[in-house]
């Protein structure tokens, strides 16, 4: 569920866009739980809610009364993705690195002051420690795939989300803006992410971002398993990650050539310790 935003909406329509972000998480259906994951009361929630169903933006179902994204949604995003689709340049890279570590692989772009999963793709390790499916949206920081795009944002949007997150910190009592500053820090310094034992106890996660011409991340791979599975094979895991990072650059700059990837640009020049690659 999403965390409830510090800054109220001004206008109907950011009102709906956060009803319509809230419902991408799957664990958000009644209203109850809309109000709360966008910060408007009840009243207003199912308000608009009627508006987004009357248009097809919204499906209500009218025996668990349980609320889902409309098939209008589908039209627009089927528009948005023949213009660029990330998952099929990074679902290779989930692929080959689920079979060789054997745990979950997710891929995250960012949204906002948040982070997105895109692409999950499970792994076959008995304990799976995986809490995220597509859809599902956490501040930036809260994970390590969210992690990994925080770290590697430009340093005054860094601090600028940070401020804007941190109040929405309280639902993760493990977690707080400076915890995740020094994390951010840190995973720059060694050029991937690590946050183990704060979301979920004895599991966490590794991760690294995908780059684009800019140096700004556009998106982040990660594995998410038990704690010792990756405290002892993170340098073995943070190589992996690295290399099908690096690919993944290059095939987005090669669909930026083509026109295709709007934002993803070429990446010759990228800094993931430091230096310049």
């Amino acid at each position: 569920m999403l965390a409830q935003r510090a800054v109220e909406p001004t206008s109907s329509v950011e009102r709906a866009c956060r009803i319509l972000r809230a419902l991408s998480d799957p664990g958000v259906t009644r209203l109850t739980d809309i109000a709360l994951a966008t910060g408007l009361d009840k009243t207003t929630a199912l308000r608009l809610l009627d508006v987004l169903a009357q248009d097809g933006f919204v499906v209500r179902d009218a025996r668990t009364k349980h609320y889902r994204l409309g098939a209008e949604l589908l039209v627009l995003g089927a528009a948005a993705l023949a213009r660029f689709d990330p998952r099929p340049l990074a679902r290779p890279s989930l692929l080959r690195l689920t079979g060789r570590f054997e745990d979950s692989v997710i891929l995250s772009i960012p949204s906002g002051i948040e982070s997105l999963c895109v692409d999950v793709e499970e792994g076959r390790y008995p304990i799976r420690a995986n809490y995220l499916s597509i859809g599902s949206r956490r501040p930036l920081g809260v994970g390590a795939g969210s992690l990994a795009l925080l770290a590697w944002m430009p340093e005054a949007e860094r601090q600028a989300a940070l401020a804007v997150i941190a109040p929405q910190l309280q639902r993760y009592p493990r977690i707080t803006a400076r915890l995740l500053e020094d994390h951010a820090r840190a995973a720059r310094e060694r050029g991937h992410a690590v946050l183990l034992d704060v979301v979920v106890e004895r599991m966490g996660g590794i991760a690294v971002p995908i780059l684009g011409a800019d140096g700004r991340p556009v998106a982040a791979l990660s594995i998410a398993a038990l704690n010792d599975r990756i405290t002892s094979r993170e340098v073995e895991l943070a190589q992996a990650l690295r290399r099908e990072a690096a690919t993944c650059e290059v095939l987005w700059s090669r669909a930026a050539s083509d026109g295709g990837a709007a934002g993803a640009g070429t990446t010759t020049t990228t800094v993931r310790h430091g230096r310049m690659h």
